[in-house]
Parts: structure tokens; C-alpha cells; sequence
């Protein structure tokens, strides 16, 4: 007998819980229907884990500059790589036991199985036939590994196999330079592995500036081998080895961590059942704001709509597509300020609008290169490049890219300025504290506004109506 409710959530990551936390308050009657592990993504296989390697690291390759500050025997520090995955997974599986307790002692109000399309309003799930009026596809995604890769067996790994592993070798390649190759590429050179990294793309780490992805570049090139704008060959090699060839570039290792993205999981879901067109990539088409799928009961939130997978994106959307699952109308909802960061050091992040996206002319670039910034000398974090886009005529801000120290805190800043509307002299106003890195962010505040129609205003405003002796 199908069984009939009122919304269906497929999938149990960041937006289908997201998505289920707002049905919740309105219904009982719903199912949540999720393939594969429980314990979402970002806990798993993603943000949580590759952090803790990204500090074990960095906490290790500090030995490298404690010379300078009069710090001896830092040359006799070892790494022991088995107690620090160790380590990253015992953390990793307490965040995932804090996501669990989200889908604990839910009965039958949860299905493990293959949610497949027959219908708008019913799914297929191993045999058993559920009926819903409202249906919110949250399947998130997979890493991407190339067919041609996969006779190579386990000497390619993606990030969710490298969180397992309980030794490293000391030979390994990481091919893509996004935001999670970036990452892997760097923590693990700092661990002490041999790396030698590949992008295809002139760009790295979603940077679009060109003399912000230069600055990106020779701060990694500085740490380990990196080739860029060659697509990378793979093919086996003596000794259960990898020999991998791009461009002019030859080199064997021991692994090959496959950093190329990750794609919808949308394989065999039924969804041409939807009725509506799909793209190239099979995502049927969908409203950012309703996250509703063309004119039906279907909503589509999360890494399966392959908009912007990133955490807080996947649970805004996950909280629209749970809002309007349970209500008589559909709501649009106002989207955050785009932002992304990279945890690399120095940090590499976009707020609001990057490089390529800026309108054809009528914008101006206020840079500050960190080299001989103050604090960051105090701290030997000296390197990298801030640039600050606004608009010409009234100096409102449209957005940022960088590769900076403590971008990660600038780039949320500016997130705050752009989202409020603000302009390079309203950002001037607010005080800056001697020494701190946001000085930075003054000077390319300051080097912009030099460049406005409308000319730099005082960092002070004046009172209004002040006479002295009044």
C-alpha cells in the first residue's frame, strides 16, 4: 500500500535536515528518505575534518619560521602523520555524532533507500511507493573521479577516502586546484609530504583576479610544486605507483588525491519524470529565492542543485524549501552576500562580487600588498594581496578578493559592508585599532576612495551645526 505524506525530504546532509527543522514545525506527517551514510557532508568528508588537518598542519610547519622569533630546536620537532589522522577522525566522528542525534529515535519517519522519481508527487524507494504533495530533493553530492582514473583502483583517493587512511605515503600528487585541492595540497606538504599539485585552469581556489590568483600562486609555489593550465594524464607505473604528465611536467607517486569538484547525486533519480527541462548536467531548473522547480511541488536545495555548494548556502536553502514545503504560498527569501573562503595560509576568500563579475567599466581596485604590513611582520604572516572593488560614481562597495592573512575575518567584514549597502567612506568611518591586520583593509579603502567621482571624504565626519563658543 503507498504510503501518503504531506512533504518527502530526500536526503538527511546540511539542507534536507535544514529543510526538515522548518517542516517539523508545521507537520508530523512527513518522511525523510535518505541513500548512503547519515551524519551529513560537511561533518563526514568535508569542512569539519579537512580542518582539523589544516591546523594539525599549520601547527607544524610554525617550526619553519621559530628561528626568527629566537624559538631554538624546532629543527628536532617531528610529525607523527599516524597520531594526527588519528586524531582527525576522533574529532570528525564526534561532529558527526552531532548531526546523527538529528535523525535518532525518528522511527518510520525515516527510509534508507534510493528515492526515484515517478511522478512529481510520488516516489519510488527500494520497492515501497510514497505518495507526497510536497517533495524537497536535498541528495547533496559525490567527489568527481574520472572514468579513465578508476583502473588505478585505490592509488586515487578522493577527500572522503583520505580521512580513513590511517598512514600517508611520502610521495603524492593532488590534481585540481579549487578550494578543497588548495587546501589538501598545502596541509599535506606541511605534514611533511612529498606533493606536487595540478591545475588545469590558469585560476586556483575559485579566484578570479588575476594579480590575486599571481599572489595565491607564489605563496603555494613557495611550499611545494605546482603546475597549473594543463589538463593532468594518469597512468599506471611500476611498484603500484602513478606516473602522471601534464604540459612538460612528469612525475611519480605513491597516491593521487582527486580534487576535481563534486557532481549532483541526481544518477537515476527519475527526474525526466519531473516533466520539465533539465540542463546539460540533468538539474531541472529552479527559483533561487523559492527554491521551487519550475511550477510544481518540488523544491531542490543543497550541493544536488550544483548552485553554490557551500555550507551556509546549503542550509538557507534547505530552510527556504522546508518554509515553503508547509505553506499555502510560496515565499521568496532575500539571499546572503556571496562569500567563500579557502583556509590555505595566507587565507584566499571572494566577498560579494569577485573580479569576474564586476560590471564593464565604472569601478574602482584599492589593493594592499601584505608584505610590509605591521602586524603581519609581527607575526611572520607577511604575505599576500587584498583588493577591494566600488563602484565609481557613489563608492559603494561591490566586492573583494584576496590572499591574505586572516582573510577569513576581512572577508566577513566586507560580506557585512556589502550587505549593508555600504560605501568605501562609510567603511572608513568605522575605527581601527593599532596594530591589527584590518588596518589593511584601510589602506585599500583609502587607495580606492582617492579614485571615486565623488573624491575621499574625511575618515571622521563632521558635526552638524557646530560653532565653537555657541
Amino acid at each position: 500500500m503507498p504510503h501518503r505524506y504531506d512533504v518527502a525530504i530526500i536526503g538527511a546532509g546540511t539542507a534536507g535536515l535544514s529543510a526538515m527543522r522548518e517542516v517539523k514545525k508545521q507537520t508530523g506527517n512527513f518522511i525523510l528518505i535518505n541513500a548512503g551514510p547519515y551524519g551529513t557532508t560537511c561533518a563526514r568528508v568535508g569542512c569539519m575534518p579537512s580542518k582539523v588537518l589544516i591546523e594539525t598542519a599549520n601547527a607544524f610547519h610554525r617550526r619553519k619560521i621559530l628561528p626568527d622569533f629566537g624559538v631554538r630546536g624546532a629543527e628536532n620537532l617531528e610529525m607523527d602523520i599516524s597520531a594526527a589522522l588519528a586524531r582527525v577522525r576522533r574529532l570528525r566522528d564526534g561532529f558527526v555524532a552531532g548531526t546523527l542525534k538529528t535523525t535518532e529515535n525518528m522511527g518510520d519517519r525515516v527510509i534508507s533507500g534510493r528515492a526515484v522519481f515517478t511522478a512529481p508527487d510520488i516516489l519510488s524507494v527500494d520497492g515501497h511507493v510514497v505518495h507526497a504533495k510536497r517533495v524537497i530533493i536535498a541528495a547533496g553530492s559525490t567527489p568527481v573521479v574520472p572514468e579513465s582514473w578508476k583502473h588505478l583502483g585505490d592509488r586515487v583517493i578522493t577527500t572522503d577516502d583520505l580521512f580513513e587512511m590511517t598512514v600517508l605515503p611520502p610521495d603524492m600528487a593532488v590534481i585540481g586546484l579549487g578550494p578543497i585541492g588548495v587546501e589538501m595540497a598545502q596541509a599535506l606538504s606541511r605534514l611533511g609530504i612529498n606533493i606536487t599539485a595540478f591545475g588545469k585552469d590558469d585560476g586556483i581556489a575559485g579566484l578570479s583576479d588575476p594579480a590575486v590568483c599571481q599572489s595565491a600562486l607564489d605563496s603555494l609555489k613557495a611550499e611545494f610544486d605546482v603546475h597549473i593550465g594543463a589538463a593532468a594524464g594518469l597512468e599506471a607505473a611500476a611498484g603500484e605507483k602513478v606516473r602522471i604528465h601534464a604540459d612538460n611536467k612528469d612525475v611519480v607517486v605513491d597516491k593521487v588525491v582527486a580534487a576535481l569538484g563534486r557532481r549532483p547525486n541526481i544518477d537515476d533519480m527519475g527526474l525526466e519524470n519531473l516533466g520539465v527541462e533539465l540542463d546539460p548536467q540533468g538539474i531541472p531548473s529552479f527559483d533561487r529565492e523559492t527554491m521551487q522547480v519550475g511550477d510544481l511541488p518540488v523544491f531542490i536545495a543543497g550541493d544536488v542543485n550544483n548552485d553554490h555548494p557551500i555550507l551556509h548556502e546549503a542550509s538557507d536553502e534547505g530552510f527556504i524549501a522546508g518554509q515553503n514545503a508547509v505553506s499555502a504560498s510560496f515565499s521568496c527569501y532575500r539571499r546572503r552576500t556571496p562569500l567563500s573562503i579557502v583556509f590555505a595560509d595566507p587565507n584566499m576568500a571572494v566577498a560579494g562580487s569577485g573580479f569576474a563579475g564586476l560590471p564593464e567599466g565604472g569601478y574602482v581596485i584599492g589593493e594592499m600588498d601584505f608584505s610590509g604590513h605591521g602586524r603581519a611582520l609581527a607575526a611572520a604572516t607577511n604575505r599576500g594581496l587584498l583588493r577591494v572593488y566600488a563602484e565609481k560614481e557613489s563608492g559603494r562597495i561591490l566586492g573583494a578578493e584576496m590572499c591574505a592573512p586572516a582573510g577569513e575575518h576581512l572577508a566577513h567584514l566586507l560580506s557585512l559592508a556589502i550587505g549593508q549597502g555600504l560605501g568605501v567612506n562609510d567603511l572608513l568611518r568605522m575605527p581601527f585599532y593599532h596594530p591589527v591586520i584590518e588596518e589593511g583593509l584601510r589602506t585599500a579603502l583609502r587607495r580606492a576612495a582617492r579614485q571615486l567621482s565623488v573624491g575621499p571624504a574625511a575618515d571622521l565626519a563632521a558635526c552638524e551645526g557646530f560653532a565653537p563658543g555657541g
